[in-house]
């Protein structure tokens, strides 16, 4: 097998991580002395070559025992063992997987051997695509690269090394869909036939929820994977809630972009140009999984009359095909709730700015939203859903939407944009009137309507009035 030298910005790249882990280069070193060699694999070589920062470092440690590393490994401080089993070694003080090449059985419990002596080649080819099948000599600086994924990269093709090992674990089938939003590679045929037939029924949710995290934080355009699903006939089986929407009209006036599955694709694009920009990870996946499920429910509700077609309602019959699509992903029950939120009111920024809503409606809806979503949140949701209608190419419309910074700027006036008015009245104000209980509540309920509608922000005015009204 032929190693090829290094070339400049794989040295610089290297350079790198013996900066960032300078015990990286000094651990290698000892490997060497022990006639191992050591090898930075996986992603981490990918990344260099088409200049990111990875966040995942692995080495793959060739020609020594798992019993050998793991005292070179204790040398420099406590080794964590837990992945000892599949030959996976991690010092405590340092973000880097240490293993040892190995072979596994089919199934979610698979038997796992480690061959400290596999030949790179066959330790290679075990890993799912060509472009993730590479390595890098931390002694040599020699790249190897013995199934020629630099020069997929390069031509932004996805293969499998090998098809028999590929489709043994369905995860890959989701690793394929996630870097094509996240690289823009594309399958070759042979990738594309295996992931349209493979069997993808074993993967647990918590695994498809990483992936679908990847595909959608990390991509630029994240409708490319999401496209791909539909392209290999498993949209229908992963997402029924949203294959639903391929051919349901819209009326072209406000969508000439086509049907709900094309806006929603534009839509979720949007949103990933906007969530890209948050520093807060919840509310990046909020705001994407709102701008995948916030038109599901016109699956349901389209229809054609004398005047064009509608979809009366949509927003509150979404809320079930949007919980359980995502059901379906995560667990995560505040991201489930956080969505809900928006999906129940995307509409109503267009439409509070359209009708000339007061600032009590604007209180009246952050509240509603609270605590999960904020005002703010919504208007990206639906500046992304207003982006999303672009009838000349797939990718959303490059414009500014007047109506949503408008009603982004009435709720900051109604200082309610990224938290609702608090209460003036709390539960201990009442106490000595009312004992704790439903009736309390709903004195409270009445006290903050009123403080809302009417701006009442003195606290006995709003005792007087909340007891008046309740006789």
């Amino acid at each position: 097998m032929e190693s090829t030298p290094i070339i400049s910005n794989l040295q610089n790249g290297i350079d790198q991580i013996f900066k960032e882990f300078p015990l990286i280069r000094e651990i290698a070193h000892e490997i060497d002395t022990h006639h191992g060699r050591a090898l930075l694999v996986g992603g981490a070589v990918r990344d260099i070559f088409i200049g990111r920062k990875s966040k995942d470092v692995d080495i793959e440690v060739h020609g020594i025992s798992l019993d050998t590393l793991e005292a070179i490994l204790k040398k420099h401080g406590p080794v964590s063992n837990v992945g000892k089993s599949f030959g996976v070694l991690r010092l405590h003080s340092l973000d880097v997987d240490w293993s040892l090449p190995r072979t596994d059985s089919v199934g979610r419990k698979p038997v796992v051997a480690i061959d400290p002596n596999m030949s790179l080649k066959q330790a290679f080819e075990r890993r799912d695509l060509t472009v993730n099948a590479m390595g890098i000599d931390l002694k040599t600086k020699e790249l190897i690269d013995p199934f020629g994924g630099h020069h997929d990269l390069e031509q932004k093709i996805l293969r499998a090394p090998n098809a028999k090992t590929f489709i043994e674990d369905p995860l890959r089938f989701y690793r394929v869909m996630q870097m094509i939003g996240r690289f823009t590679l594309y399958p070759d045929d042979a990738l594309q036939a295996l992931c349209s037939k493979m069997s993808i029924a074993d993967v647990s949710r918590e695994r498809i929820e990483l992936e679908f995290e990847k595909l959608l934080l990390q991509s630029e355009r994240p409708s490319r994977g999401l496209r791909w699903l539909r392209e290999v006939g498993r949209l229908a089986e992963i997402l029924p809630e949203l294959a639903a929407t391929i051919g349901v009209e819209q009326d072209p006036r406000w969508h000439p972009e086509g049907d709900v599955f094309e806006h929603t694709m534009q839509t979720v694009d949007a949103a990933a140009a906007i969530a890209h920009t948050y520093e807060d990870r919840h509310k990046a996946l909020a705001l994407l999984y709102g701008a995948l499920c916030h038109d599901l429910g016109k699956a349901d509700t389209t229809q054609k009359t004398s005047s064009g077609i509608i979809s009366h309602g949509h927003e509150i019959v979404g809320i079930e095909p949007a919980r359980s699509l995502l059901k379906r992903i995560t667990e995560n029950q505040e991201i489930i709730a956080t969505v809900l939120k928006l999906v129940r009111s995307h509409m109503a920024p267009v439409v509070f700015v359209k009708e000339g809503a007061k600032p009590p409606a604007y209180k009246r809806l952050a509240n509603k939203l609270a605590p999960e979503a904020t005002l703010s949140l919504l208007g990206d949701l639906a500046y992304a859903d207003v982006r999303g209608r672009n009838p000349i190419e797939e990718r959303p419309l490059n414009c500014d939407v007047p109506e949503i910074e408008l009603f982004l700027e009435r709720a900051e006036q109604a200082q309610v944009r990224d938290t609702p008015e608090e209460p003036i009245l709390k539960g201990r104000d009442l106490l000595d009137r009312v004992k704790p209980g439903k009736e309390m509540g709903a004195l409270l309920d009445r006290a903050y309507e009123i403080q809302i509608e009417e701006g009442i922000i003195d606290k006995k005015t709003l005792i007087n009035r909340v007891f008046d009204k309740s006789k």
